[in-house]
C-alpha cells in the first residue's frame, strides 16, 4: 500500500485555507472541507466562541456522534474482571455507558459549562474536553508495549491490541486523558493478574476515518462549526487570527511542548481553569509543563523490568500464533 493511500488525505481535505484566514478575520463561518494533498500534519480548532452546548438535545452534538461511532469499540468484557496484584483496582465502566459528563472508556469528549463572571455580569462559556493529540506525547515514549502512538497526521492512538492498562500513560499526561476498561485486552492472555489490568482509551481523533479521507465524527456533527480540522500551519494561522479579531486567548500552543489541538477563547483560560476542579475523568485547563525528560527515566525503568520483559516476549508469540490462526481459519472457509 502507497504511503498516500495508507493516510487518505490526498481523497479528501478538510480546510479550505486559501480563504480561511481572511474569513475568520471577518467573522465568516467557515467550511469544513477543503483541499488536501498527499500527507498533511493536522491539527483541530476548538472556538469557544461558537459552541453553544447544543440547546435542545439530551447530549451535545459532538459527545452523541462520538459514542455512537465508538459503542461497540470495546470488547465484551471478561466476566469475573480478574483482580490485579498487589493494587486491587478494577477499572469497569461497562455497566455505565451511557455517562457523557466526563472522559470513560466509552466517553472520549464532553462538554464543560463555565459561569464567567465578567464585571459583574455572568458569562456561560461551553468547553469541549477529549485528548489534546500533544506534538510530543509522553504518552507515547513511556509505554512499554509501543501501544501509543503519534501518527504523522498529529492523531495520537493507542492500539488495543497492545495495550496493557498499566495506565503510566495517564500518570504522565498532564491532562491525565486515557482512562482504563479492566476485563480486556491481551493482558487476559499472558498474567490477568499481574501484567496488565485491562487496555487504556481515548480519542484518538477518529484515525480510521482520517485514513479514509473522512472528517472526525465530532467535527462533522457540530452544528456551530466551533472545530474545524485542517493543515496545521494553517490551523495555527487561523487560531492567531481569531484570537485576535476577538480580542481573546488561546490554548494548547505552547500546553505540554505544544499540541495538535488548538483553543480559542473570549475569555481567558485562567478564568476558565478557575470553574474546572481537576478530577478522574474531568481534566483542567491549567498550566502544562513539558514532562519528557521525567518520561524518558520512568520509561527506561518500566522497559527494563523483567516481569514486563516477559511479558512482552509472550505477548508478542501470542499475537503471532493467533493471526496465523486467524489466517488458517480464513483459508478453512475459503477465503485464501
Amino acid at each position: 500500500m502507497s504511503a498516500d493511500k495508507k493516510t487518505g488525505l490526498n481523497r479528501r481535505a478538510f480546510l479550505k485555507v486559501s480563504t480561511g484566514v481572511a474569513a475568520a478575520g471577518a467573522g465568516l463561518s467557515l467550511p469544513r472541507e477543503g483541499f488536501a494533498a498527499g500527507r498533511k500534519r493536522l491539527a483541530t480548532l476548538i472556538d469557544l466562541s461558537r459552541c453553544d452546548g447544543c440547546p435542545g438535545k439530551d447530549i451535545p452534538a459532538c459527545v452523541g456522534a462520538c459514542k455512537t461511532i465508538n459503542m461497540d469499540k470495546i470488547p465484551k468484557i471478561h466476566e469475573p474482571i480478574p483482580e490485579p496484584w498487589p493494587r486491587k483496582t478494577i477499572e469497569d465502566w461497562s455497566k455505565k455507558r451511557e455517562v457523557f459528563n466526563r472522559l470513560t472508556p466509552y466517553n472520549f469528549i464532553y462538554v464543560h459549562q463555565a459561569e464567567i463572571d465578567e464585571g459583574g455580569q455572568k458569562r456561560i462559556v461551553f468547553v469541549p474536553r477529549r485528548c489534546m493529540h500533544c506534538d510530543n506525547p509522553a504518552c507515547a515514549t513511556i509505554c512499554p508495549f509501543s501501544a501509543n502512538h503519534k501518527y504523522e497526521n498529529g492523531a495520537v492512538v493507542i492500539d488495543q491490541e497492545l495495550c496493557f492498562g498499566g495506565a503510566k500513560c495517564k500518570t504522565v499526561c498532564p491532562w491525565e486523558i486515557p482512562q482504563r476498561q479492566s476485563g480486556v485486552g491481551i493482558y487476559l492472555h499472558i498474567l490477568p493478574s499481574l501484567a496488565g489490568n485491562g487496555v487504556m482509551y481515548k480519542c484518538d481523533l477518529c484515525n480510521d476515518r482520517l485514513e479514509e479521507g473522512k472528517l472526525p465524527v465530532c467535527i462533522e456533527a457540530c452544528p456551530q462549526q466551533a472545530m474545524l480540522i485542517g493543515d496545521r500551519k494553517e490551523i495555527y494561522a487561523l487560531a492567531e487570527e481569531r484570537a485576535k479579531a476577538m480580542k481573546g486567548f488561546i490554548y494548547g500552543k505552547k500546553e505540554n511542548g505544544g499540541t495538535a489541538t488548538l483553543y480559542v477563547s473570549p475569555v481567558s483560560f485562567t478564568a476558565l481553569n478557575g470553574t474546572m476542579k481537576k478530577q478522574p475523568g474531568r481534566p483542567d485547563m491549567g498550566p502544562a509543563e513539558r514532562r519528557m525528560a521525567k518520561t524518558d527515566k520512568m520509561g527506561k525503568a518500566v522497559l527494563q523490568a523483567p516481569l514486563y520483559g516477559i511479558a512482552a516476549g509472550v505477548a508478542g508469540a501470542f499475537m503471532a500464533l493467533s493471526r496465523r490462526k486467524d489466517r488458517v481459519q480464513g483459508g478453512e472457509n475459503g477465503h485464501e
